[in-house]
């Protein structure tokens, strides 16, 4: 496969230069199907990871003893690693010269450090105690730093899996736009995979009695539960990531000698920018406001369910980990949603004509859910039953049902999110005549971790200043939405190749 990089003094990411094949599999038309869904099913693995951080991480740094108003900013630590490593994995890995390949050593380091990492996290309550923590519903400080290090090793570690990984398939595509889509489409196929696995491991009351030692003194059983999911997740991305770095091979990538010498990443990151094509610029603005809009449920979810459909509060009897687990339930069922749809986005996207018309159309049908949510809280308020002592009961089925089926809608939109951008981004890359999928992808992630960065700095102080609850940040998402759904029909443009292009 013949690609193209930037690498001369002068450039950006998109500038054009020849080198040589890397990939292992010669021409393009000659990449085994079965070695993209090898390689695309390490987002299983990922993704059964952070499903269980975006269900049971938020409600557990609170029983932590961190108040909810500043619960989002401990999720400050993924946009932030976001938006240094990833660009950077990508850069060093369209440039890495290892006899094992460009992506595979990234790839095989990330899971590592996504192993470790979430063993600190799942015995940060334990280690606290071992070092000093009391023992009940204080705060634990101890506890909530060695939490905090593993959660910023485990995002990083997963910017330095993703990014190379979707490199990895394009390099495998070899420039070709139908196999680039196939394969992005592959990518979030098995990303639903490992939501649904996740989900339904959080969505487990009793997961904990499968892993005993898991149940101590400092860790009840939300936090057994929660340690037992992250084993379960740790040995299954452990499992994946071997098959993929042994069965799927590269040829070692070697640098042609350019004139002038290569630039440092920051001097190339600056030039990408520099250099970006108009339809690139456009991509990276309705990718930023399409995570506005996504990143509030995906951080609030599980507590919007347990506070404001369910009526718990943290600590309760028991009222708010119900929700906890019925958040994680509708999440599996999202999930479900996003596999179907998933398989469906290249059919839906023939049909409708283009990509952007396809982009365009679910980011008004997840403004619609965002703004759904206040209809949900305003019904469960006004159907709130109590009992005799006036302990809140659960709500009716009626309710649980309405909030349930947004978490199902919202998972079409999921599917366009995670696999038309990145499509789009390898793309546009190719057609202006760039072989760095590592950067491009890079460049494209900065559009996602800055509005999330943007996010997790207000969305606490703006829910705190309308009550506590989680409806201010949503409103702004289903705003965000319906701007981003505008923005991609009326200026995203086509690919210029016919041959990328969806006919």
């Amino acid at each position: 496969m013949e690609g193209a990089s930037s690498s001369s003094s002068g450039g950006g990411a998109f500038q054009v230069q020849q080198q040589q094949d890397y990939s292992g599999e010669g021409p393009a038309g000659e990449t085994p199907l079965w070695k993209m869904v090898v390689v695309s099913a390490i987002a299983c693995g990922v993704q059964f990871g952070w499903a269980l951080q975006l269900s049971l991480l938020t409600p557990y740094v609170q029983l932590l003893g961190i108040p909810h108003k500043f619960s989002s900013l401990i999720w400050l630590c993924g946009p932030i690693s976001g938006l240094i490593v990833q660009p950077l994995v990508g850069y060093y890995s369209d440039n890495c010269t290892n006899r094992f390949g460009r992506r595979r050593p990234f790839i095989a380091s990330g899971a590592i450090l996504v192993i470790f990492a979430v063993i600190l996290i799942g015995f940060a309550a334990d280690i606290g105690h071992s070092t000093g923590d009391p023992l009940g519903k204080e705060s634990k400080p101890r506890a909530t730093v060695i939490f905090i290090v593993g959660f910023w090793i485990l995002d990083v570690a997963n910017n330095m899996l993703q990014g190379p990984c979707r490199a990895l398939l394009a390099d495998l595509s070899g420039g070709d736009g139908g196999k680039t889509r196939l394969a992005n489409a592959l990518f979030s196929f098995f990303m639903a995979v490992g939501n649904i696995g996740g989900y339904a491991a959080g969505a487990q009351p009793t997961l904990y009695k499968s892993f005993p030692f898991t149940h101590t003194d400092a860790c009840d059983v939300y936090c057994a539960n929660l340690k037992s999911c992250f084993i379960i997740s740790a040995v299954l991305l452990l499992v994946i990531t071997t098959a993929a770095v042994t069965c799927v091979g590269e040829i070692p990538y070697t640098k042609k000698k350019m004139e002038g010498g290569g630039v440092p990443f920051f001097g190339e990151l600056f030039g990408a920018f520099k250099n970006l094509p108009r339809p690139m610029l456009i991509l990276l603005l309705v990718t930023a406001l399409n995570w506005i809009a996504w990143f509030p449920f995906l951080l609030y979810d599980t507590d919007w369910m347990a506070r404001e459909v369910y009526g718990g509060e943290v600590n309760d009897s028991g009222l708010y980990d119900k929700g906890v687990r019925a958040g994680a339930l509708g999440l599996m069922l999202q999930s479900i949603v996003l596999g179907f749809m998933s398989i469906g986005v290249e059919l839906l996207a023939r049909q409708l004509g283009d990509v952007k018309t396809l982009w365009g159309g679910v980011n008004f049908i997840l403004a619609i859910g965002l703004a759904l949510t206040v209809a949900v809280t305003k019904t469960a308020t006004h159907s709130r039953r109590f009992d005799a002592q006036g302990h809140t009961l659960m709500p009716n089925s009626n309710v649980k049902a309405f909030a349930l089926a947004i978490f199902c809608i919202l998972g079409i939109p999921l599917a366009v999110t995670f696999s038309i951008p990145f499509a789009l981004a390898c793309i546009y890359s190719s057609d202006a005549g760039s072989g760095q999928a590592g950067l491009s992808l890079g460049v494209l992630n900065l559009a996602i971790v800055v509005p999330q960065m943007f996010v997790s700095f207000l969305s606490g102080p703006w829910d705190a200043l309308f009550g506590g609850g989680n409806l201010p940040a949503f409103i702004v998402g289903a705003i965000s939405a319906a701007l981003s759904g505008i923005l991609a029909i009326t200026l995203l443009p086509k690919p210029q190749s016919d041959k990328l292009a969806i006919p």
